[in-house]
């Protein structure tokens, strides 16, 4: 009598592949949002918390608005260059607007000015 193979000897690796595949769409899917500046924290609050609005005319006479962000809200792992990086303000201007701030300690929710 011939024993019958169990169908877990090819389902087992079958699921392993499966959650291998769905813990990388995940992450990646993370890793993609937090690109975005424009992305919000877990507590729902958006990454910049002022913005002004700044029209301008147009060679053909239609106004144009561009947001130009007044904040920067620290997210972990952010540095000082970072912030310039991702917002086009230069690190200098960062520096000069915010004069008590040191670049070692900064801190997730802190508050970087990037206007005046």
């Amino acid at each position: 009598m011939r024993r019958r193979r169990s169908p877990a000897r090819w389902l087992a690796p079958l699921a392993l592949v499966a959650c291998a595949v769905a813990v990388y769409t995940v992450v990646n899917a993370t890793l993609l949002s937090s690109d975005d500046p424009t992305a919000t924290s877990s507590t729902g609050k958006a990454t910049t918390a002022k913005s002004s609005t700044v029209s301008q005319r147009s060679k053909s006479g239609k106004r144009r608005t561009t947001r130009r962000r007044r904040t920067y809200i620290v997210k972990s792992g952010d540095t000082l260059s970072s912030i310039a990086i991702k917002t086009g303000v230069s690190l200098e201007r960062i520096q000069a607007l915010n004069p008590k701030l040191d670049s070692n300690s900064l801190q997730t929710g802190q508050r970087v000015k990037l206007s005046p």
